[in-house]
């Protein structure tokens, strides 16, 4: 394997790192805010809801008051009626009192009307109170996650940008250079080899050149995948499963104790 392809693997496994690091970081307030955006939707649902209720409310004692009045209105016209000194009086009279118990009845099966209304609008506001309960206590428990998250993240990602700082000046211009031209492109550059196949687009790798990928003595050149233009590595530990540590562990390593010599 070409040296600084050796390099270019680790280096890749520091950028993914610091891409998930820095993704997290624009994602965690997003979450935050669509969260805190809920709680006022659901709150202004209880709202409209409670609002609701107190219109019913209302209106059922303007109801109250108009059968009050009417009923009133019955008593007064009851003592006409007896003092009333013709037929067509007494008449007239009873007229108003049939339309005043029609008001009335009318009134009162409002009333009931309003009431069962009040039954639907108390499940919703319980309903309503359940999910501002619940919103409330996601939008405190993910503040809390999020500026823990937010906290560790940038202390992590400050040291994965150190070892990236250390590692690129090892590594051979020309490979840096088309590295970061091909992981611009592409978000990454290199990709392992198996079973014939690019990992990172799946496409078969032609047999000469799968040949010439897992020789051992060919750390000359660094090849790439035909089919996404990759930088491609093959790692010999697949040829011996009973390795326990991966290439890229023990590149990680030589390269580790590179830097401190």
């Amino acid at each position: 394997m070409h040296p600084d392809l050796e390099k270019l693997i680790v280096l890749q496994t520091h950028d993914v790192e610091a891409k998930r690091l820095r993704d997290e970081l624009i994602a965690l307030p997003k979450l935050v805010a669509s969260l805190e955006t809920k709680l006022k939707a659901v709150e202004g649902q209880r709202a409209f809801v409670l609002d609701l209720i107190a219109k019913e409310e209302a209106l059922r004692r303007r109801q109250e008051s108009d059968v009050k009045d009417l009923q009133a209105k019955i008593e007064k016209t009851r003592k006409k009626v007896e003092q009333a000194t013709t037929t067509a009086m007494v008449t007239a009279f009873e007229h108003e009192i049939a339309f005043a118990q029609g008001e009335i009845g009318k009134l009162e099966d409002s009333e009931l009307e309003s009431m069962e209304r009040s039954e639907g609008f108390e499940l919703q506001k319980s309903a309503a109170d359940e999910a501002v309960e619940t919103a409330t206590s996601t939008l405190a428990r993910e503040r809390v996650r999020a500026a823990e998250t937010v906290a560790a993240d940038k202390i992590l990602l400050a040291e994965v940008e150190v070892k990236r700082a250390a590692l690129r000046p090892l590594i051979g211009e020309a490979a840096l250079s088309t590295y970061d031209r091909i992981a611009k492109g592409k978000g990454t550059a290199v990709s392992e080899a198996v079973n014939q196949k690019c990992s990172a687009c799946q496409m078969m790798v032609r047999p000469q050149r799968w040949n010439d990928l897992r020789d051992r003595d060919n750390d000359a050149e660094m090849m790439t995948c035909e089919s996404c233009g990759r930088l491609l590595y093959y790692d010999p530990a697949r040829d011996a499963p009973q390795r326990k540590t991966v290439a890229v562990e023990s590149i990680a390593a030589s390269i580790i104790r590179s830097l401190r010599s």
